[in-house]
């Protein structure tokens, strides 16, 4: 899985633990991220503070300055987005990540590629915010998104898109002709893990279809691509 191609998103992490602290070094540095590593919470607060990240990796149980406070007291300064990685499974440690300011928690022991989709997902999200723009006139026969009540319109015909699935197109025209994974769009999307058993993502889609189609829009359509995920594009669907 590669990262977002605007650049080589750098990775702070910060983990005590010099074991998995290598592990993620070496094998986010081998999936196309630039990573600097941090041994405790105030190496990495100092660092945090002297160079920008796209992205910080922080333990929870950190020697000295633990990761929560760490957290807290980056917060004051920078909006940079904040993984917490922790074996401690108790709900009021989520809780507190969350308050303190996180935008994302992974429970140890987690796998490389789930933490990489998490990574994917957060970049995804700050380069679609960072590049939206004041609405423009739409011409006739183009669909109008409208973030407000969560819609589509098409020349003054409402889709009646749902909240989910007003999610899911929009974020699949903001990457139009590019296949956007399953893992991604369930992270992205629903704001969970996918499991190849969860049929909700294809039944959003089937929904999204029928009702572009019912508003006449045959412009762009989702297409599936078997063993990949979908793509807005112009074309039948398969």
């Amino acid at each position: 899985m590669n990262p977002v191609a605007i650049h080589n998103p750098h990775i702070l992490a910060i983990e005590d633990d010099p074991v998995l602290g290598a592990y993620l070094h070496e094998e986010l540095q081998r999936g196309g991220f630039q990573v600097t590593w941090c041994r405790n919470g105030q190496e990495g607060l100092d660092t945090a503070g002297r160079q920008v990240f796209d992205v910080v990796l922080m333990d929870i149980l950190l020697p000295g300055l633990n990761g929560l406070d760490a957290l807290a007291q980056l917060r004051r300064r920078s909006a940079t987005p904040v993984i917490l990685m922790s074996a401690l499974g108790a709900e009021a440690d989520r809780i507190t990540g969350f308050q303190r300011g996180a935008d994302d928690y992974l429970p140890k022991p987690f796998s490389m590629a789930e933490l990489q989709v998490r990574i994917e997902a957060i970049l995804r999200r700050v380069d679609l915010e960072s590049r939206r723009k004041a609405p423009q006139a739409v011409e006739a026969g183009e669909l109008r998104f409208d973030e407000g009540v969560c819609d589509v319109n098409l020349d003054g015909h409402w889709a009646g898109l749902t909240p989910s699935e007003f999610r899911l197109l929009d974020t699949l025209s903001r990457s139009q002709d590019e296949v956007l994974s399953k893992p991604f769009l369930y992270q992205q999307v629903l704001q969970r893990g996918y499991s190849r058993h969860d049929r909700s993502l294809d039944m959003h889609v089937s929904q999204i279809r029928r009702k572009l189609k019912a508003v006449g829009y045959h412009e762009r359509q989702i297409r599936t691509v078997w063993g990949k995920g979908y793509v807005l594009s112009a074309g039948e669907v398969d």
